[in-house]
């Protein structure tokens, strides 16, 4: 499957589970709402940048309970300097 084609499929399957369509799917991860329109009708096309950058937004903000598509490769969650991943809720014995 080609890299667009994966992106395409991972958006269709994130706005499914939250119920919204490619357009705002797009305008969320790439900030540009027409493009993945344009990329699954061949017309456009993203470099590998921003590519990368929306996979790991994606892997990052997943819905919880949805399934990330099988035949897809999802990057690990990223962990940012506190140590959790986004959305996780850090276990600790000591008062904040």
């Amino acid at each position: 499957m080609m890299l667009r084609d994966q992106l395409v499929r991972v958006t269709d399957c994130y706005g499914a589970a939250l119920g919204i369509g490619r357009q705002r799917v797009s305008t969320l991860v790439l900030n540009r709402g027409p493009t993945l329109d344009g990329l699954a009708a061949g017309k456009k096309d993203v470099n590998t940048g921003t590519f990368e950058r929306a996979m790991q937004w994606l892997s990052d903000n997943w819905p919880e309970g949805a399934e990330w598509p099988v035949d897809v490769e999802r990057p690990a969650l990223s962990v940012p300097a506190g140590g959790a991943p986004p959305g996780s809720e850090l276990a600790s014995s000591d008062p904040p």
